[in-house]
């Protein structure tokens, strides 16, 4: 029918006839079909497992279908739902439309025409579905630009990703802060055959007050409308990363018991929501990353012995970028190029070696900010060692004017210095600059720029 797999169809129809008749002709078309009597009911189906589209009948017990609409547009990857009312008004199909609805039908209906609206939102779904596929794998494309590298301990690092991106596996990303962990967890998923699935971040960091066990594999409670038994449901980020991958930044800060669900679920292959008894089949792959001090936090019984195993599977160590020096040069012009743009400035001889003589205590992400800045201080198109952001020691030709210079002083000198490039031609301009042409027109009257005499109109 589809090519790939039957259209799953949830009915919530309180007419148990009219549902049984639903049922039985779309399941003859090929559609996996599930039936619900009432709206409490269709939202606790909705929450437990994946529908394509849902026939929502307006009027049910418990939850009306417009309740039912509002409740699962809230989930991350909600079916289309179609609007079924026997006494249909303009206002109640606005009404549904503004909450979401794919469409609205009247009661009666031929099942020909339910069966169509299935098809068209289906198809509207999966082109939905798979134009954020194509999006977030183009913003993955360059997921390797961080790590080009002649470094050999690199390079084998590099192979090592590539090795174990196919699999299943959980990774282990160990190295200090800035040296790329999250974006080499990044390559991995863009190497791997769940490149097309989503790629979920857990910042551990951020799941304070004991609920990061939650936020990780959702929770279940009795509804409080609901006494003979209805759940209210909410799905976590193991749910939501379903058909891809979940990467645990900074795992080390996840607190004991949030510690001791990851590794239940990582040895049993399911989990438990916080406050079910069910368990559901985990379909997520785990990367985590890590500080250096990870094997300390093992021994000093911080972080649990079996935990570290199972993530473990594979473990990459980064290297500082300190010991990379032979790349600096490399990925210093590779950022330049990002934030400049191919009109945008080159870097000096002097540059390049001074920052082949600095430190890199922030590693990457200290590099990647310094050229940054350094782009919007270039004036001409030369970054010179003066225009670099580091320790005086570390470059020569500095002033304490440029390390006092604010945020507005580099950006209405970036402007003139792009206006001046493209001469003052503002389309160009704005495009350089990655703004709108309006944008750009307020920037020159905020910070009172002229035409100079003789340079041609935009």
């Amino acid at each position: 029918m589809t090519g790939e797999q039957p259209i799953r169809v949830l009915i919530a129809e309180d007419e148990a006839n009219l549902g049984e008749l639903l049922q039985s002709y779309l399941a003859g078309r090929g559609h996996k079909v599930t039936v619900t009597l009432d709206g409490r009911a269709a939202l606790d189906a909705l929450h437990s497992q994946p529908f394509d589209v849902a026939l929502l009948d307006i009027v049910m017990p418990k939850l009306d279908g417009l309740e039912v609409l509002r409740q699962v547009r809230e989930n991350p990857s909600p079916p289309e739902c179609i609007i079924i009312t026997g006494n249909g008004t303009v206002d109640t199909a606005i009404a549904a439309m503004k909450l979401g609805a794919y469409d609205y039908v009247s009661k009666p209906y031929r099942l020909a025409e339910i069966d169509v609206l299935v098809r068209r939102a289906w198809e509207k779904r999966r082109l939905t579905s798979d134009n954020l596929r194509l999006n977030t794998r183009l913003s993955r494309v360059d997921a390797a630009r961080d790590f080009t590298s002649v470094y050999a301990p690199m390079q084998a690092v590099l192979a090592l990703a590539r090795h174990a991106a196919p699999g299943d596996a959980p990774v282990l990303i160990t190295g200090e802060a800035g040296t790329g962990r999250s974006e080499l967890a990044r390559y991995i998923h863009a190497h791997s055959s769940r490149a097309a699935g989503p790629l979920v971040d857990a910042v551990c960091a951020a799941m304070t007050g004991g609920r990061a066990a939650v936020d990780l594999f959702g929770m279940e409670r009795p509804a409080d409308d609901e006494p003979s038994g209805g759940v209210t449901a909410a799905i976590g980020l193991v749910e939501s990363a379903a058909g891809g991958t979940l990467v645990l930044d900074d795992v080390q800060l996840l607190d004991p018991l949030a510690q001791a669900a990851l590794a239940e679920t990582l040895a049993e292959g399911s989990f438990r929501r916080v406050g079910s008894k069910h368990r559901i089949e985990t379909e997520t792959r785990f990367i985590a990353t890590a500080g250096t001090e990870l094997p300390a936090a093992v021994r000093a019984g911080s972080f649990r012995a079996d935990l570290f195993d199972s993530l473990g599977h594979v473990r990459i160590a980064l290297p500082p970028l300190r010991e990379r020096s032979v790349d600096i040069a490399i990925l210093a012009q590779a950022f330049v190029r990002e934030f400049g743009g191919l009109e945008g400035p080159s870097l000096a001889s002097e540059a390049i070696e001074a920052l082949q003589g600095y430190s890199w205590p922030g590693n990457l992400r200290e590099l990647r900010n310094v050229l940054e800045r350094a782009v919007l201080l270039a004036g001409g198109g030369i970054i010179h060692a003066h225009d670099l952001p580091l320790p005086a020691a570390v470059r020569s030709g500095s002033s304490a004017d440029d390390a006092a210079l604010s945020l507005q002083e580099v950006e209405r000198r970036h402007i003139a210095a792009v206006l001046q490039r493209t001469s003052w031609h503002q389309g160009k301009a704005a495009s350089l600059l990655g703004i709108s042409a309006k944008t750009l027109y307020r920037k020159i009257r905020e910070y009172g720029f002229e035409r100079p005499a003789g340079v041609g109109a935009p």
